[in-house]
């Protein structure tokens, strides 16, 4: 039995815990997989839970974590290699940018048969400075070499890597989209609706607008929270807001609702419009009560937010960044945004506020995800590219 050390750079709510979650898992019994993982920051919600489900225990390495530490990093990947020499795998999988480093220079000095990496989205932009990102740029392009394949999770992001960015050549690339347990969406959906919708007092025929994902610089809510009042003003609906998750912007995020005079709760207050939730762990709960999913990242990979809001067969509005095209026909399931001003974003809620039918159509056109981001094409696929692999 092929044996596959898989290593992720923390166990924090998002795609690539999902992604390694049922790899681990269902590759089982073809495989027999160890999960390495590094240590989430503070301000991040833990995802152990969804590894604990699954009945998988990973090994954790504390001395890998997401800021760069030139002691820590050394550390992590001496450790790495010591768990290669002890496990001996016959494949080295990565997921995310400081465990595909540390995880693919200990796999190559240690000279494993097959180095496999995975691009969950990348930082080449609106990320870091230009000194910053060209450093990186370079550091990946050396990895790249000492790696047998790349998984990119969009089409886009394959180009992006090997056209923009010249990270290697496009044979050294394969394209398989994230997978999840996409059922949970469409189950109670309307028993979970009347929990949510009471829980936050949300009368009938209100409209209910959520974002979901960390409270990070990236996903830029401040566009969201700039776009509440407008929102608000023009509709002719009652209308409530939901930023649903939490991170280290969180403090400012709740100073500039103040700044804009924006009324909201960190409970349930039914007197408020916007709620700041946290992270809510039945998430497909929270999808059943919300009418319009938002997505406003500067930079995206494959959102997950916008594949579970389709599975939920809620219409979104987004701005059209990264693989957020991927995944969203615009005009069909949801309404694709091409910049970054209040208006435009504002005026894309608007219209899905306002217009009923509208909302309806667009919420039965999501059910494309059920067949392109299922975990069993994810572990399929993966699973046929390792065969090729070891037997190449």
């Amino acid at each position: 039995m092929p044996k596959i050390l898989r290593i992720i750079n923390r166990l924090n709510l998002g795609g690539p815990t999902y992604n390694v979650a049922y790899l681990s898992k269902y590759l089982e019994p073809e495989y027999e997989t160890l999960l390495l993982s590094g240590m989430k920051d503070d301000s991040e919600a833990s995802s152990e839970f969804i590894v604990n489900k699954l009945g998988i225990k990973p090994l954790y390495l504390k001395t890998m974590r997401r800021e760069i530490s030139l002691l820590d990093d050394y550390k992590a990947y001496q450790e790495i290699k010591r768990i290669i020499k002890e496990f001996q795998p016959d494949i080295v999988h990565t997921h995310a940018s400081k465990a595909g480093a540390l995880g693919r220079l200990a796999a190559y000095s240690s000279k494993v048969p097959v180095i496999v990496h995975t691009f969950h989205g990348h930082t080449f932009h609106s990320y870091f400075g230009k000194i910053k990102t060209r450093f990186f740029l370079t550091i990946e392009r050396f990895l790249a070499k000492r790696t047998t394949k790349i998984i990119a999770i969009s089409a886009l992001q394959k180009a992006d890597l090997t056209e923009q960015y010249n990270i290697c050549e496009k044979d050294k690339i394969s394209v398989v989209p994230l997978g999840f347990d996409l059922n949970r969406f469409k189950e109670s959906k309307l028993s979970n609706r009347e929990k949510f919708r009471t829980q936050y007092h949300i009368d009938q025929g209100e409209i209910a607008i959520g974002i979901v994902g960390r409270l990070v610089p990236i996903k830029n809510h401040e566009l969201f929270l700039n776009a509440i009042n407008e929102v608000a003003r023009g509709s002719n609906k009652k209308v409530k807001f939901f930023i649903i998750g939490d991170g280290e912007l969180k403090g400012e995020l709740l100073k500039k609702a103040d700044e804009l005079g924006i009324s909201y709760s960190l409970s349930n207050d039914p007197e408020k419009i916007l709620y700041f939730t946290s992270w809510i762990e039945r998430i497909e709960v929270a999808y059943a009560g919300l009418d319009i999913v938002a997505l406003t990242s500067f930079n995206e990979g494959t959102p997950v937010s916008l594949i579970e809001a389709q599975a939920s067969g809620k219409p979104v509005v987004s701005t059209n960044v990264g693989g957020v095209n991927d995944i969203i026909k615009d005009g069909e399931s949801g309404i694709l945004v091409n910049d970054f001003t209040v208006s435009c974003f504002s005026n894309a809620l608007l219209r899905l506020c306002d217009d009923e039918m509208l909302r309806e159509k667009m919420s039965g056109n999501g059910n494309h995800v059920y067949d392109s981001h299922s975990y069993t094409v994810l572990v399929n696929n993966v699973g046929k590219l390792y065969k090729e692999l070891l037997n190449s």
